[in-house]
């Protein structure tokens, strides 16, 4: 899920801190570039704030957040975004760094952070080398100083970011790896890692995957056999090395088709270094066409001869050239795709077209694709007769909310005394309120006049205190239930009217897919469970239309 905005949110304004003591997070942050300055290095930049902070007794460390190997020009950094969750929760009052570009190189973003962001949540920032101190009155003139340093570090960033581009592809051209994991079936040489050397643990299964291929082994079954012998997909190596710790990269830890064609269609194997096949515009990744690859023949080990990779791919582009010469016939679009699941192992159900019928089906390919025993019952079911299973479960559904929408309007005396019985409710505490006020008001007075001594003034006040809260909670408890209820009816009525037509229509749209349901269970042909997405949200409804 992408990471909301902060820049367009308006937050409630926290109040400054009472106590003269800063909660501060230093803040860290290393790019790949500096991996190798030692005066940028995290024990260097920590020791530099530390010191800092030792001059100020008003300032006390909350906590520690570092980001290493990654750019600053982009804010999406792990800890600089725990930082500000900690920022928005209270829990820091202070943010120091060794200097601005630490905190980021992007003139925009790091000018926000400094003049809005941080101001906004009343939180003092502090870049200890570059000597500014929000705090310090000397500094009224930043608004001059800061966005020209800032343009300048953003400047510095995208002049090394060339520089190591430039870098990266003269080391290209001279048969080097740059890539900062190996290719399945390698590994880096542990005393030059620029160069290629066979893994024994792997290559064994890029050879045999090969020899499949050639042998014209179809890829779905080529599949099928890696997950059957168990070999460790490509992400669950690189992660049980700690090559890599990211999820996606990882995968589900089952061999696909597509990290099988990967493989197939890759000319390193032959022992050739192929490289620069993407480029990064405004930090993302486009692929570059072929002949601008950067190609450095015998830079390894191969693990498959020339002569094998060129057989496979003709078979391949065989293979390729036969489906097109099939009778081209238009598919119909899938109207439950991401919505439908296998009711045994928990799967995605593929939608196939038999070629001679012309019909669709759901199925369940778990033991087809990843191999025998991942799925127990594998279920399989026409498309036509799910579609009027789901259909006919939706009719059923809109009956019981029109039913329901009868009820609200025919017998909404329930509604008018519950609203009822909520209002003289909340009168009945907002006077016990008023009343308990009017009599704390009163003994400062009875304390001042000598009626009562300082302990039994103190006792009392703190017991009006509480039940002038208590009873504050509980009208304002009160008050958002019945704002609730009232929001929930106008809501249901408006999804009855909704559901009124669905009762007349003899055909499943996508339309209607989009809108009402959450999640298609297929476990059988006869057994289908649907879940939909106004199953929720409206418990106050169904509290009223239940009360007898």
């Amino acid at each position: 899920m992408a990471r909301k905005s902060r820049k367009n949110t308006i937050t409630a304004q926290p109040t400054s801190p009472a106590a003269t003591v800063w909660k501060a997070a230093l803040y860290i942050r290393l790019s790949v570039e500096f991996n190798s300055n030692k005066g940028d290095s995290l024990e260097t930049q920590k020791d530099i704030m530390e010191a800092h902070l030792a001059l100020h007794p008003d300032i006390e460390i909350a906590g520690v957040y570092t980001d290493n190997g990654v750019s600053g020009q982009t804010f999406q950094r792990p800890s600089f975004q725990r930082m500000l969750e900690d920022i928005e929760s209270g829990k820091i009052t202070c943010v120091v760094t060794k200097d601005l570009s630490r905190l980021g190189r992007s003139t925009i973003d790091t000018c926000y952070y400094i003049e809005r962001y941080f101001p906004q949540h009343h939180v003092r920032y502090i870049a200890v080398n570059d000597q500014f101190d929000s705090e310090d009155s000397e500094n009224n003139g930043s608004h001059i100083i800061l966005p020209l340093k800032n343009m300048i570090n953003e400047a510095y960033a995208a002049d090394i970011a060339r520089k190591v581009r430039a870098q990266q592809r003269q080391a290209m051209q001279e048969g080097q790896f740059v890539g900062a994991r190996p290719p399945y079936g390698y590994k880096k040489d542990p005393d030059n890692c620029h160069k290629l050397l066979v893994n024994e643990d792997t290559a064994p299964v890029v050879r045999q995957i090969f020899q499949w291929a050639s042998e014209g082994v179809a890829l779905n079954k080529i599949v099928k056999l890696l997950n059957e012998t168990g070999a460790l997909t490509p992400g669950v190596y690189s992660a049980s090395h700690a090559q890599t710790a990211n999820q996606y990269l990882i995968g589900g830890g089952k061999w696909q088709s597509r990290s099988v064609t990967k493989i197939l269609k890759d000319e390193v194997y032959t022992g050739d270094m192929v490289q620069g096949k993407s480029k990064s515009i405004s930090r993302k990744q486009y692929p570059t066409p072929p002949e601008e690859w950067i190609r450095v023949p015998h830079t390894h080990e191969a693990i498959i001869s020339r002569e094998m990779f060129e057989k496979v791919q003709a078979i391949q582009a065989q293979t390729a050239a036969d489906s097109m010469r099939l009778p081209l016939r238009t598919y119909s679009s899938n109207i439950l795709r991401g919505k439908i699941y296998c009711g045994c192992c928990g799967r995605h159900l593929n939608r196939h077209r038999d070629n001679r019928s012309n019909e669709y089906c759901f199925v369940c390919i778990a033991n087809s694709r990843l191999g025998t025993g991942n799925c127990a019952i594998s279920p399989r079911i026409q498309e036509n007769t799910l579609f009027q299973t789901i259909l006919s479960t939706i009719q059923q559904e809109a009956k019981a909310v029109l039913s329901n929408r009868l009820m609200l309007k025919q017998d909404n005396s329930r509604l008018s005394k519950q609203k009822a019985d909520t209002a003289r409710e909340i009168s009945r505490l907002q006077a016990e309120v008023d009343k308990n006020r009017k009599f704390m008001s009163t003994l400062y007075e009875n304390f001042v006049s000598g009626l009562l001594t300082g302990t039994e003034y103190t006792e009392m006040k703190a017991g009006y205190e509480q039940k002038i809260s208590q009873g504050v909670s509980s009208i304002q408890s009160l008050t958002a239930q019945m704002k609730e209820l009232e929001c929930q009816v106008g809501q249901y009525i408006t999804l009855a009217g909704q559901l009124e037509k669905v009762s007349q229509d003899t055909e499943l749209t996508a339309q209607l897919v989009d809108q009402l349901i959450e999640r298609v269970t297929v476990f059988s042909s006869t057994e289908i469970k649907v879940d939909f997405r106004f199953h929720t949200g409206f418990e106050r409804v169904m509290e009223v239309l239940a009360d007898e």
